[in-house]
């Protein structure tokens, strides 16, 4: 046999060759995006798509709202959203959602 390495997934080698590459924070980034836009899927159906994670910036998730509406459900379910977003994977525990008007794309 030839000295080849077992195969491994590439959701296990990814943080490894972002390390290497020294992209980990954009790599975590990727994926606390990613988890956002769950996490408003599953607790707020009518806003999925309405609303995207801009920035981590303890204490305070930053997010966009496409609409005052949205933006005003964002604010009532608040509390539900850091703490899910706190319990994914990349997430933190953080004490604020911070939510920014995003300019429609209907001009």
């Amino acid at each position: 046999m030839s000295g080849r390495r077992p195969m491994r997934r590439l959701a296990d080698v990814l943080p490894e060759v972002a390390a290497s590459l020294g992209i980990e924070g954009e790599l975590r980034l990727s994926r606390q995006i990613a988890a956002w836009r769950r996490l408003v899927t599953e607790l707020l159906p009518a806003a999925a798509g309405e609303s995207e994670l801009l920035a981590v910036q303890p204490p305070a998730l930053v997010v966009s709202a496409a609409s005052p509406i949205v933006a005003q459900e964002l604010r009532l379910r608040s509390a539900n959203l850091l703490e899910a977003f706190a319990a994914t994977p990349d997430g933190i525990r953080l004490v604020e959602l911070r939510i920014v008007g995003r300019p429609s794309h209907n001009v």
